[in-house]
């Protein structure tokens, strides 16, 4: 095996000879990538060597970005003016970076207004084609016509 490490001769030696200098030092042999002809072990104290992988995988998670999915509702008889409330607040949300998921609500008989639905989706997805990109096409699940819309990257 390949020995790394702070103050230790680095080579090829022995699984035995590995642990006897590890122990000499008072410290653990731990194996850090097996695959790798011949494997590379590292003499550390584990304890700190698991400390520093939960910090750096901490920093990673703080520093990802979380990606929020905000709705917008509309009923197949909304008005003009309502929409382009709902544009605003689609822009906003989408300025944050969210992503928007817009649907048309059928209730009870409007199910037969579907062609109204797919308009209004789609003209809603026209209106914000500067600063969002269609990620789903409309689409009728049950008694919801839904659209997806993700941020533009910038660049």
């Amino acid at each position: 095996m390949r020995l790394v490490g702070e103050n230790v001769e680095q080579g090829i030696i022995s699984l035995q000879e590995a642990i006897e200098i590890a122990e000499e030092k008072g410290l653990d042999l731990v194996e850090i990538s097996p695959k790798a002809t011949p494997p590379v072990c590292r003499i550390v104290d584990y304890n700190k060597f698991l400390y520093d992988q939960k910090k750096k995988a901490k920093e990673l998670k703080a520093n990802s970005t979380k990606t929020e999915i905000k709705e917008i509702r509309f009923g197949p008889n909304t008005d003009e003016h309502d929409i382009d409330f709902k544009t605003k607040h689609a822009m906003k949300f989408l300025g944050d970076g969210h992503k928007v998921r817009a649907y048309v609500f059928f209730k009870g008989r409007t199910i037969i207004y579907q062609d109204r639905g797919f308009k209004l989706l789609n003209d809603f997805s026209e209106r914000l084609t500067n600063v969002a990109k269609v990620e789903m096409e409309p689409k009728l699940e049950g008694k919801k016509l839904y659209i997806l819309l993700s941020p533009k990257v910038k660049k």
